[in-house]
């Protein structure tokens, strides 16, 4: 908000409807111990699990001094005080929320639902509040007394640590996205675009043209991740913020990722590096498609080969041997089951198939040609474009990491797995680039609209950009890529990956491909095989064109 100080962290005061609930009268104690509630003396101590009557009496007390408007009370009645009481002080406070009344529920075990009502008042105007939340009451460690289990997800669902909420001015204008072609996108139509677009709003609302409103938010904690509307006062006015989206191409990224749990999916431009479409499905709402961290599988070997040919190791149709394991620095690295080995295999042999051994093997280059622990690192970031943390997509993203292993990692790495860190949105690029030879960073607003420097690299020869081009239409038409692959058509290339989790027994599944001027990538957590559950979904979003 504009119009006042800073909010110290989000919290607040609740008030509870005393009598209809079934809560009598009763006393609070407000002598405060070191985790919350009155101190006791140690004959008084009590041990195990609270008691149901202990559950409803603590429950019950913490609601109580919310009523009141007594954040010191009501913090006592908690196992954290010194958080808590800040937060509470703060509902009431920059909040400006009043009228609260509390309906609890029936307790199950030692958690109380609870549905609240409650009125957002600033300048004169109001609008209702309701939400349902829960909180569960613990044995204090130090006292024994059963004292509610601190949460900031208990002054509202939506809230975690660090977190404020703030009545008043908004902190940017309304915007209207648009898609490349004028047409409105919205939360309600694109869920996945939700983070995004209040990303966006924080961001360039006040470029936009628009006017703010009067709301109650949420802030996070991070700047970038922009403020959660909650309750609107008095409508701002709206500007428009022209995105690079594609309203086809994001409604078939939404139904697709809907195929499977845990999955993300980017759509970019090669031609200019404009995104497409991002769609998310998990559940704890992560924008993983563009932040996620994890190991790429042998959608990595895109880079790799490109860091052979460019070092003149090998090329598409020079030898490349697959056998049926590999050795480096004492660690063995096996194909997938059911792979036959080919002493005489070619690089595009070998990478239309996804053979681990043949990366193994060359990853310490020849006697004439050697490679070393920074070479792929050289080529992810001065060919590619990744891993120096400076992408400038217009909202929060990652830009993957390539850092120079020694020992079996650097092997690893070649084959998308030890220390390689990516998301499908830097994997989508890396198709872009590989098909082009060109990089050009993602981007979801036009730089112009903020005169930010896009990340820059030299890019790839073109020789090394047209076998790569070349291996990747190989394998969607006649390797591991074909099955997803299967109906497209126009100019179309495919590269699968299949990342192992410590922990995991099922490999992430990873899939990268391109149709004409369409790159995407997808990944999905624990989906098997990268042809299996990301490549319909890569397949599905190249479909619907751009």
């Amino acid at each position: 908000m504009r119009n006042g100080a800073k909010a110290a962290i989000v919290g607040g005061v609740f008030a509870v409807m005393v009598g209809g609930a079934g809560y009598g009268a009763y006393n609070i104690v407000s002598a405060v111990s070191g985790d919350g509630g009155s101190a006791g003396t140690a004959a008084e101590k009590k041990t195990g699990p609270p008691s149901a009557d202990e559950v409803e009496e603590a429950s019950r007390a913490f609601f109580a001094a919310w009523k009141k408007g007594d954040a010191a009370t009501a913090a006592a009645e908690t196992n954290n005080a010194q958080a808590a009481r800040p937060l509470l002080v703060a509902y009431g406070g920059q909040a400006h929320i009043t009228k609260v009344k509390i309906t609890p529920g029936t307790p199950a075990g030692t958690t109380v639902p609870f549905s609240v009502a409650a009125t957002v008042s600033y300048e004169g105007k109001s609008k209702p509040l309701a939400y349902e939340s829960e909180l569960t009451v613990v044995r204090g460690k130090t006292t024994g007394k059963a004292l509610v289990d601190w949460q900031p997800a208990v002054v509202h669902p939506e809230l975690k640590t660090g977190d404020t909420l703030v009545t008043g001015e908004a902190a940017s204008p309304p915007i209207e996205a648009v898609d490349r072609d004028g047409v409105v996108l919205t939360k309600e139509k694109y869920p996945s675009l939700g983070p995004v677009l209040d990303s966006l709003r924080d961001k360039y609302g006040d470029k936009a043209g628009g006017t703010p409103g009067i709301e109650l938010a949420i802030r996070h904690e991070s700047e970038e991740a922009g403020d959660t509307s909650l309750v609107t006062l008095a409508k701002g006015e709206a500007g428009k913020l022209r995105t690079t989206f594609s309203a086809g191409a994001q409604a078939a990224a939404e139904k697709a990722v809907k195929r499977y749990a845990e999955s993300s999916v980017v759509a970019v431009k090669p031609s200019t590096g404009e995104v497409l479409a991002i769609a998310n499905h998990r559940e704890d709402g992560f924008n993983a498609a563009f932040e996620g961290r994890v190991a790429p599988g042998s959608t990595m070997k895109i880079i790799t080969a490109a860091m052979f040919i460019d070092n003149g190791v090998t090329s598409m149709n020079s030898p490349a041997p697959c056998p049926a394991d590999a050795v480096w620095k004492s660690q063995k690295f096996p194909n997938l089951k059911g792979m036959q080995p080919n002493e005489g295999a070619t690089l595009a042999n070998s990478f239309m198939r996804s053979c681990n051994t043949a990366f193994v093997k060359l990853v310490d280059g020849t006697d004439e040609k050697p490679l070393t622990d920074e070479s792929l690192t050289t080529e992810a970031q001065e060919r590619f474009g990744l891993g120096k943390d400076n992408w400038k997509t217009g909202v929060v993203s990652y830009d993957g990491s390539v850092p120079a292993s020694p020992g079996p990692d650097r092997a690893a790495n070649a084959i998308g797995q030890g220390q390689v860190q990516m998301n499908p949105l830097n994997m989508a690029s890396v198709t872009a680039t590989a098909i082009t030879g060109t990089f050009r960073q993602p981007f979801v607003v036009s730089p112009k609209l903020d005169n930010r420097q896009l990340a820059t690299a030299r890019g790839l020869p073109s020789d090394t950009a047209a076998q790569l081009k070349q291996m990747m239409r190989l394998t969607a038409t006649g390797g591991t890529a074909q099955k997803a692959m299967s109906g497209l058509g126009g100019d179309i290339g495919g590269k699968t990956g299949s990342a192992e989790v410590d922990g995991k027994e099922t490999s992430d599944s990873w899939f990268t491909g391109f149709r004409n001027d369409i790159a995407a990538a997808a990944m999905v957590q624990q989906g098997g095989h990268g042809g299996d559950a990301a490549g319909p979904i890569v397949a599905q979003v190249l479909r619907a064109g751009g």
